[in-house]
């Protein structure tokens, strides 16, 4: 989707470039930015390289794990149709907490596995239909709240700005403003609309009555 969306800007670009003519200004845009991202991404090689030593430094010192223990009680009670034993609940808990550290890339096999176990709790009897629980957890990634952005602060960073670190603060405001936001929508959503395994229970609660 993201191609089309892409393909639609530059083809516009050239559209409006040639009706209003300034076509040759389009081009000489385009030239001047591609050497800008370039650059851009040169300079972002040896700040990210320093970020991601600091969060790996993080992880190997059990940060992350600590971090997912303090948030435990958390996640029993917005999952709370998963078992406390259940391997989805480490896994939802280590991905939210290298997402909040800012470790995107050790976050995706945590979610992604999260998803697989979540999938294993799905009572819905057409199990391409997401539960509850599923929605919660995308929902909550979707917010994608995080305490350190580092990709952000690198690109300040890589932009020349003097204090990078000051996105550190709104972006923490944003990020849980979000995601509460996140949480209330999708918890009202359940209620509003019940997964099928869900009003399948009910209406035999209400025959056995």
């Amino acid at each position: 989707m993201i191609n089309y969306i892409w393909l639609f800007f530059i083809v516009s670009s050239v559209i409006i470039g040639f009706f209003t003519g300034r076509l040759k200004e389009v081009g000489d845009a385009a030239i001047e930015y591609a050497d800008i991202a370039v650059r851009l991404s040169i300079a972002l090689v040896g700040v990210m390289s320093l970020w991601l030593g600091f969060m790996k430094i993080a992880e190997e010192s059990g940060l992350v794990f600590l971090f997912s223990k303090l948030i435990k009680p958390i996640i029993k009670r917005l999952f709370p149709d998963i078992p406390a034993d259940s391997k989805a609940a480490v896994d939802i808990t280590m991905n939210i907490s290298a997402n909040a550290l800012g470790l995107n890339n050790a976050a995706t096999p945590f979610g992604l596995q999260a998803m697989k176990e979540l999938q294993k709790h799905n009572n819905n009897p057409d199990k391409s239909v997401a539960s509850d629980s599923m929605c919660t957890f995308l929902a909550i990634n979707t917010a994608g709240i995080q305490f350190i952005p580092a990709s952000v602060m690198a690109v300040l960073a890589a932009s020349g700005s003097s204090n990078p670190a000051e996105i550190i603060a709104p972006c923490i405001i944003t990020t849980f403003i979000v995601l509460f936001i996140a949480i209330i929508i999708v918890k009202v959503l359940e209620r509003v609309y019940p997964e099928p395994s869900k009003r399948l229970r009910a209406k035999e609660g209400d025959s056995d009555a």
